[in-house]
């Protein structure tokens, strides 16, 4: 038959018996909050003696160490009204150990056979886990600094790219108007062109705000209005349009891509319709699957004609647009039939 606690001669012991095994320091205090019993872990790690602490008031021990204005918080308001309080951390100078941070858990226990009442007060050292808590929350402080730094330091980098964009252009179109060579003079536009290009896609980057990751689709239609704005007239009127899904590109390959579509976009400007026309439609389209996507740059103009098309028999756009789609890891393809289209596929990884 097993034995139950009535049968035992001595329940204290047992109580006793269970208190001491407890790793954590613990105490129990009677109404009068004076010490009944106290666990190994409690004399150890708080370095007091049993004789001094057994039968007397927890704020009396010692020279009054334990007389904690948030222990007594606790003690006295907390636990009479609520009964129990977990997690109830008090930050002191506790006697014989030092400046710990403690977590303590409080329980009132009322006899069922009297008005008397126990509490139990057990303590968690967390002393170092705050530490940690404290140095992760500086490095993240630090680290957010340091990204904060960073973009102030790109964007004044981007904002000095552009300015030194912009003279560099603005002194190719003043050496185009001096110059008394035709060729000349045309070379040093097309610079000019390139080199606007180049200041509008580092602008586009720039306003995107994202450092890592670009949405294609709003980029190619802000870069090719842009385009619009300044390449198209009146007079010669062509529809260009961008058709892209939601796919995401690396803002150091957006650079790449942007400045083929430029390249692409400006030579079906010049090229693709030598004569005006109401229907010259000029389409830039973008998808992804995964990490592979397509780049195709398409219109319905002349063709693949002898002058209309320098893409197919080569130039500087057409170097500058294979250097690029090398640099992507991409392959390109050229067809001419009603129009010329340009596709660039990277087949991800």
């Amino acid at each position: 038959m097993p034995t139950t606690i009535p049968a035992i001669q001595d329940a204290r012991t047992l109580a006793a018996a269970i208190v001491d095994t407890i790793h954590e320091p613990l105490i129990v205090l009677d109404g009068g909050l004076r010490v009944l019993a106290a666990s190994r872990a409690f004399y150890e790690i708080f370095r007091v003696d049993p004789g001094h602490t057994m039968g007397r008031r927890l704020y009396d021990l010692g020279d009054g160490q334990w007389n904690i204005p948030a222990l007594r918080l606790l003690l006295e308001t907390i636990i009479p009204e609520k009964t129990a309080m977990d997690g109830f951390e008090v930050d002191h100078d506790f006697p014989g150990v030092g400046r710990r941070t403690m977590l303590l858990n409080a329980r009132k226990v009322i006899s069922e056979t009297s008005a008397d009442s126990t509490i139990l007060l057990a303590f968690t050292d967390v002393t170092a886990r705050r530490a940690v808590e404290r140095d992760l929350a500086d490095l993240l402080e630090h680290t957010e600094e340091l990204l904060r730094q960073k973009q102030v330091l790109l964007q004044e980098m981007q904002h000095r790219v552009a300015n030194s964009l912009q003279i560099i252009a603005s002194i190719l179109l003043i050496k185009a108007r001096a110059v008394t060579s035709e060729e000349t003079r045309l070379h040093l536009r097309d610079a000019h062109q390139r080199v606007l290009s180049v200041a509008e896609v580092q602008s586009h980057l720039h306003a995107s705000g994202d450092l890592d990751q670009i949405e294609v689709g709003p980029y190619l239609t802000k870069l090719c209005a842009s385009l619009a704005a300044s390449m198209i007239g009146d007079s010669h009127p062509i529809v260009l349009r961008v058709e892209a899904d939601h796919g995401l590109i690396g803002s150091d390959k957006a650079v790449s891509m942007g400045l083929i579509v430029t390249e692409l976009v400006i030579n079906a400007i010049k090229y693709a319709f030598p004569e005006p026309r109401a229907d010259a439609v000029i389409l830039v389209r973008f998808e992804s699957a995964g990490e592979g996507w397509l780049l195709a740059v398409t219109d319905n103009g002349v063709g693949a004609l002898e002058a209309a098309a320098p893409l197919v028999h080569g130039g500087l756009g057409t170097a500058i647009v294979e250097a690029l789609v090398k640099q992507l890891d991409a392959r390109m393809q050229v067809e001419s039939a009603a129009g010329m289209a340009v596709s660039i596929r990277h087949a991800g990884a």
